[in-house]
């Protein structure tokens, strides 16, 4: 018996982007100490106070079949949320929970895509965006942006392949190289999105790091609200990853349909962890402030300890958990130096091949560790990369 093409196809016949990642992890599980500056992990773990709302929750009773599309609760707490910080105005009947951000990016593609329709989306990308429309059934269509253009999308480079394509998947503030889309960039996107007559599809999960500039909702412009969905999540904001909970914001006769899809699927989120996201939101920009300062820390530190060198350059960085290094200038690619890196001094990060072809001869660096340990092991980096013996050959 064999498995689906469909499922067979997520990863298009290649590697699904975590080869280091796991190479990182198997050598730390045989007892090597490795330095993980990978994935998008808090080295926080969830607040006390959120824990403590999700047992109360639990010893309550509150274990059974939770609604659909999410407890009335939560949907306007997210609602408000959304209208306070966008000046959109939001129902919660704009709004569904879902099982984290992925599963959001999941189903807003199942929604907006048929079998076989394109789907756009920018390229450096997260890892699992073109997965996940392959997934849904959809055909991914990379948009390249350039580091010349500090990897700002262009609206025009965007119109001149949309011909024929379904949704377009925006990711701001960006993962991987941490830049915040700015307002003439998300004008030229929403343009081509009009044009085009394309579902945006916004992944907003990092909207509460910013450290310099604003953060600004596609859904925010003229024209957009009605063919934006937007996807938010508790993981990042609220260092809830392990408790995925996440929703969609869209509009009202979209959210219906998605509820039919969550029923076949997921069947909702518990409610346990349904309240202890409305205590967390409850607790307001000072908690998610909180959450997010270690970032713009770390980040100050980046800057620092890159500052003097030019054989890495970093990205400029305006938001997320995430520095983008340049290392061309080792001569080397992004997948080549992250291994090298690993195998000289144990510190793991993330190729800039694995977030596609626009990021190659670069690599992500999470702010991931407490500040010493961040700060030394990127001046770690910085040697191994201006030592030419270690790079070479």
């Amino acid at each position: 018996m064999r498995a689906s093409d469909r499922i067979g196809g997520i990863n298009g016949g290649g590697s699904d982007g975590w080869d280091v990642f796991y190479r990182a992890r198997e050598m730390a599980e045989a007892g090597a100490q490795v330095i993980e500056l990978t994935i998008g992990e808090h080295d926080i773990p969830t607040h006390p106070a959120i824990l403590s709302a999700m047992h109360e929750s639990a010893a309550a009773g509150n274990t059974g079949y939770a609604s659909v599309p999410g407890e009335m609760a939560l949907r306007a707490a997210v609602a408000a949320r959304v209208a306070d910080r966008t000046g959109v105005a939001t129902s919660w009947r704009n709004v569904i929970v879902t099982a984290g951000g992925q599963a959001g990016l999941f189903a807003a593609h199942m929604a907006a895509c048929d079998p076989g329709d394109r789907a756009l989306y920018c390229d450096p990308y997260y890892a699992t965006y073109p997965g996940t429309i392959r997934a849904a059934g959809a055909v991914p269509v990379a948009m390249a942006t350039h580091a010349r253009d500090a990897f700002q999308p262009r609206g025009a480079e965007i119109s001149a392949r949309a011909s024929g394509a379904r949704s377009l998947l925006v990711n701001t503030p960006n993962n991987p190289t941490g830049v915040v889309y700015d307002r003439p960039t998300l004008d030229g996107i929403a343009g081509a999105a009009r044009e085009h007559d394309l579902w945006m599809i916004s992944d907003e999960v990092y909207d509460t790091q910013v450290w310099e500039g604003a953060h600004l909702s596609p859904r925010a412009l003229p024209g957009m609200a009605e063919r934006t969905m937007v996807i938010g999540s508790m993981s990042k904001s609220h260092a809830m990853t392990g408790s995925r909970i996440g929703w969609i914001v869209a509009p009202e006769p979209m959210i219906e349909k998605l509820i039919d899809l969550a029923t076949v699927t997921t069947y909702g989120v518990p409610g346990y962890i349904q309240d202890a996201a409305v205590f967390a939101l409850g607790e307001g920009p000072a908690l998610e402030a909180e959450i997010a300062a270690p970032f713009r820390r770390r980040r100050a530190i980046a800057q620092r300890v890159l500052a003097g060198q030019d054989r890495l350059r970093a990205v400029p960085s305006s938001g997320a958990m995430y520095i983008m290094l340049d290392i061309r200038a080792t001569g080397l690619s992004g997948m080549a130096f992250a291994n090298r890196l690993l195998d000289a001094t144990g510190i793991a990060v993330m190729p800039g091949e694995s977030f596609g072809t626009a990021a190659a001869g670069h690599v992500r660096v999470a702010l991931t560790v407490a500040d010493a340990s961040f700060e030394a092991a990127l001046r770690r980096i910085v040697d191994f990369a201006l030592q030419p013996d270690a790079v070479a050959g």
